[in-house]
């Protein structure tokens, strides 16, 4: 945390010498990590308010992340590019969901033991769950690195959590829900 936390007081003292990649991308990693500090978000989001023309779908698909996640931690406050949510999620959403070959013989290998779920099932918010039963709400990831992963939880919450250290999901952080 003390590595974040200095890395957070650069990006707040140096933020003007990030170009917008470097800014959409910062922000995101802090999403990411699930970091708890709503100031850091407000800066770095009003930074992109003038720049998300110079940014590319990767880091427009970023920021719809980041803006999802400021709007579940913090539901009281207005999160900047939130007036620009839907071509955010336009951007997120052209993104092509790219399953590895074990997430295809992890679903293969569930099907022959008799859970069937949809493959690579998109949630409401644009989110795509790699292996999901939509009618009883639950829904597995399989190959988690660094992105933001979506869980379903056994009530049926579609969860996003602040980040997978490994594709065995662990050092996992508390996480929001979303309505899945």
């Amino acid at each position: 945390e003390i590595l974040f936390q200095a890395i957070a007081g650069a990006a707040v003292n140096r933020n003007g010498d990030f170009n917008p990649q470097d800014t959409a991308n910062t922000v995101w990693a802090f999403a990411c990590i699930g970091w708890k500090q709503s100031d850091l978000f407000t800066l770095l989001g009003s930074a992109l308010l003038e720049r998300l023309g110079m940014l590319g779908n990767t880091e427009r698909s970023q920021l719809y992340v980041v803006t999802v996640y400021f709007q579940i931690e913090w539901p009281h406050l207005e999160f900047p590019l939130s007036a620009h949510v839907q071509s955010l999620r336009s951007a997120f959403t052209r993104q092509e969901p790219t399953p590895s070959r074990f997430q295809r013989e992890v679903s293969t290998m569930l099907e022959r033991l008799g859970w069937s779920h949809t493959f690579e099932y998109e949630t409401a918010d644009g989110f795509s769950l790699d292996l999901a039963q939509p009618e009883t709400k639950r829904a597995i990831e399989v190959d988690v690195e660094i992105r933001p992963l979506v869980v379903v939880s056994h009530t049926g919450d579609t969860i996003l959590s602040s980040f997978a250290v490994s594709h065995k999901h662990r050092n996992l952080r508390r996480t929001p829900t979303l309505a899945f």
